[in-house]
Parts: C-alpha cells; sequence; structure tokens
C-alpha cells in the first residue's frame, strides 16, 4: 500500500493560474483518513510552500529547493548545501549571462537578489518561488547557508542563455534545467531522487509504498525511485518515457486524478 506521494508542484499540482485545483481540500482529507503523506517537492523554497499550505504545514512532507532540504513537522529531515566557496564561483561566473538573468542565491533562512535587480519584473517572478525574500549589495558577505543557486531568463530561453553556457562552471555540481525559464545549481549528489531516498531511508518506505506526479526534467530521478511514477500529460517527452502512469494534465487536476486512480485501484 502506498504511504507518501511526492508531487512537483508548477506544471504538475497547479494550474496555470497558479491555483491548486479544485477538490484539492477534498483529496487531501481523503488521503489523512487513509493515513497516507501528501509531500509537495518544487523548486520552491520552503517558506514558499509553507505559505501554499498554512493549513497543512504539521500534516505535509516538504521537499523544498529541489530535494535540498526536507522539512516534516517543522523539522529539517535533512539538507544538501552547496557551500560558500562552490556558490561564489558559479555567480562569478554568471556575470557573463548579463544583467538580464536574475540571479537568485537560496539560502537556509531567506532568498537573496542584489539591489540592482530589484527591480519589478524581476520581484514579481521571484515572489511566485521564494516569498521569504530579501534584497543585498553583495552576495559574497552572506553567511546564510547556500543550498542551491537559482537563475531566471524572463526570455524563456533558460537551456540557451543560462544552462548551455554555466553548465561548463558546474564541474563538481549539478546543474538542472527546471523549466524553460529556471535553471538550479545544486550539490553534487543532491536531486528530487535523492532527496525520496533519502525520505525512504529515514521513514522505512519501500519503493512500491511511494508514488510521485511530476511534468519536468528535475522530476525525472525523483520519478525513477518511486513505485507508482505518473507523468501529466503536459509533461516534457523524456519524462513521459520512465513513467508508468500518464494522467491529465495540470489544468485538469491530473495529480487528483491519478490519485482517485490509486484509490480505485486499491493502492491507497
Amino acid at each position: 500500500m502506498i504511504k507518501i506521494i511526492f508531487s512537483d508542484m508548477d506544471g504538475t499540482l497547479l494550474t496555470s493560474a497558479n491555483r491548486l485545483p479544485e477538490g484539492f481540500a477534498e483529496a487531501m482529507a481523503e488521503l489523512k483518513r487513509r493515513n497516507v503523506i501528501f509531500a509537495p517537492a518544487s523548486g520552491r523554497q520552503y517558506f514558499s510552500l509553507i505559505r501554499s499550505f498554512e493549513e497543512y504545514r504539521d500534516e505535509f512532507l516538504f521537499l523544498a529547493e529541489n530535494g535540498t532540504l526536507v522539512m516534516y513537522r517543522g523539522k529539517e529531515i535533512f539538507s544538501s548545501p552547496i557551500g560558500f566557496e562552490a556558490a561564489r564561483k558559479i555567480l562569478a561566473a554568471s556575470e557573463s549571462l548579463g544583467s538580464n538573468i536574475l540571479r537568485v542565491y537560496c539560502g537556509k533562512n531567506d532568498a537573496y537578489l542584489r539591489r540592482e535587480q530589484d527591480v519589478p519584473a524581476f520581484h514579481v517572478e521571484l515572489e511566485k518561488y521564494y516569498t521569504h525574500n530579501g534584497v543585498v549589495d553583495d552576495f559574497n558577505t552572506l553567511d546564510d547557508i547556500p543550498l542551491k543557486l537559482a537563475f531566471f531568463d524572463p526570455q524563456a530561453k533558460a537551456k540557451e542563455n543560462i544552462y548551455d553556457k554555466l553548465a561548463p562552471s558546474c564541474v563538481g555540481l549539478k546543474i538542472v534545467l527546471s523549466s524553460d525559464y529556471w535553471v538550479d545549481v545544486m550539490s553534487p549528489n543532491i536531486n528530487k531522487g535523492e532527496a525520496v531516498k533519502n525520505i525512504q531511508r529515514v521513514m522505512n518506505f519501500g519503493r512500491d509504498e511511494c508514488a510521485a506526479f511530476g511534468d519536468y526534467l528535475n522530476d525525472y530521478e525523483m520519478l525513477q525511485e518511486v513505485g507508482y511514477p505518473f507523468a501529466m500529460a503536459n509533461a516534457h517527452p523524456d519524462l513521459k518515457r520512465i513513467s508508468r502512469f500518464e494522467t491529465t494534465s495540470n489544468d485538469e487536476a491530473g495529480v487528483l486524478v491519478g490519485i482517485r486512480r490509486l484509490i480505485a485501484y486499491g493502492l491507497i
């Protein structure tokens, strides 16, 4: 029987209007009744996830920052920081990307952007994923442990404008294309899949007791580590190729459709 369900947020659980699907509260009540943990698994920071799920903060397990921080009932299960030296190296290399690329320093306590990039167009996007944020003159003055670095391209060409250009500087680190807009740089041995494996170990869950939903390449490893992987109808083709199941799109409440299927099959 399934004991935990991991779900990506953007493009997966949330609609294109950035809203939870209709019927979400009822589905969560049913999972709680069946003693199944729901686990948002996102590139978003922990504080952003808490704001989205305030009433569930003591029920859900939160896999934040693409797996670099996992929290359950207000306690840290584990974290995998990138380290100060590596963060400074990548931030220096990112200067060549140009001023139209937003740089975000994602610390354990806060997310930061530099003052010259604190403009409305960037700040609106920042608030979607990093609600707990601050502005600094120089990233090098920060003493907040860096979990990851995030880079945003407003032109939706993150692969060409960020990933391809920054990847040569990320030797020994992990660089992930999180969407057409975002690229994350993290510790080399972490991703959502590694986070899931750590959760399985700490909480004594088997693969066949875990399900997951995703839509993009930063969900790839996560879907490989569960017994019941679901790709959204709107998912990247590479994700569909490795998934046992496909559900409807994020705008058709695909996660809830998948959960109902698992219940109907007697797996929850």
